[in-house]
């Protein structure tokens, strides 16, 4: 595969927002992010054993990825503060929300009768490789394509998610990655203003290397999750590729260009991917709209209408409380 491979340019230069911006957005979220709780009043009724046991992997792995984004942003935040105390600040409070997910999945386990469990091999490597990493722009490019493949996860999992319970903790985490994706963008362009020019072809090697594994990371989840979730496994390492890819044409500055053979494999190209006006849930307008997370309408990823966490709808269908 070529790194340098050329690409088309994104129809419109990216959305940017300064640090100031971003860190203004988190305190207001901040302000707020204890006031939403789970309604587990209910026990859910399962299909199977299999689906219960099956949703236990799933939000395992939920688990895991907050608690992976906690422990890197607040390690990150001590060290970039030393150079731009804002963007330390922002790190910090950024891992305060993956924090705050952590604690709702915990109590969520516990509802449908599961706990915190070990990570399974493959989960196991890529936490172990990543936990490795030592250079701030490694770390946060690692970090924004895992954000990436949870948001697409659990936007597809809403599809055919059917009890309330489920619904809203789903909900939570989509909405959220409605704001961490496009925020770690943010740390990325940030932290690669202090990598020397020496690193581009390193960092590339390591985007295009992530690319292919988390794609391929589709076919170890299906073994866990697929009784739960339900999405088959073409279709769910399709989506990786269409959002992976459509992140990195759309903020083209950032200089990433996603594998053409990998994504042509599920029918998309980066030409295509480009020219698309729709840059889904991975915008800084799709930030905007999630700041206030009462206000924000999550959908399922093939547009079917999802859990609105309106404080109007959420009385209504009795899904979270405030």
């Amino acid at each position: 595969m070529r790194f340098a491979a050329p690409k088309p340019s994104s129809p419109k230069p990216p959305v940017q927002r300064p640090t100031s911006w971003w860190l203004s957005m988190l305190r207001r979220r901040a302000a707020r992010m204890y006031d939403e709780e789970l309604d587990l009043s209910t026990p859910i009724a399962w299909e199977s054993e299999a689906e219960r046991s099956a949703a236990i992997a799933f939000f395992n792995a939920a688990f895991r990825a907050e608690e992976s984004g906690l422990t890197q942003a607040h390690a990150l935040a001590d060290e970039v503060s030393r150079w731009d105390p804002e963007l330390g600040e922002c790190l910090r409070l950024y891992g305060d929300e993956e924090g705050w997910h952590r604690e709702l999945l915990t109590k969520f386990l516990a509802h449908i009768g599961g706990e915190v469990r070990p990570m399974g091999r493959v989960t196991g490597t890529f936490y172990r490789l990543y936990g490795r990493a030592r250079r701030v722009e490694t770390i946060v490019l690692t970090n924004l394509m895992f954000e990436t493949i949870g948001s697409t996860t659990y936007r597809l999992a809403l599809r055919e998610a059917r009890h309330p319970a489920v619904r809203q903790m789903l909900t939570i985490l989509t909405r959220d990655e409605s704001f961490h994706v496009p925020l770690n963008v943010h740390f990325l362009r940030e932290a690669l203003k202090r990598s020397p020019p020496s690193r581009r072809l390193k960092l590339r090697a390591i985007y295009t290397a992530l690319f292919a594994a988390l794609l391929g990371s589709a076919a170890a989840s299906r073994r866990r999750a697929l009784a739960f979730d339900r999405i088959p496994l073409r279709v769910l390492a399709g989506a990786y590729a269409e959002h992976l890819g459509r992140l990195f044409v759309h903020e083209s500055d950032l200089d990433f260009a996603p594998p053409e053979l990998l994504l042509r494999l599920f029918g998309h190209s980066r030409r295509a991917l480009a020219s698309s006006e729709d840059p889904s849930a991975i915008s800084v307008l799709s930030a905007e709209a999630a700041v206030d997370r009462e206000r924000v309408v999550v959908t399922a990823l093939d547009g079917a209408p999802s859990a609105d966490l309106s404080a109007g709808a959420s009385a209504r269908q009795g899904s979270a409380r405030r």
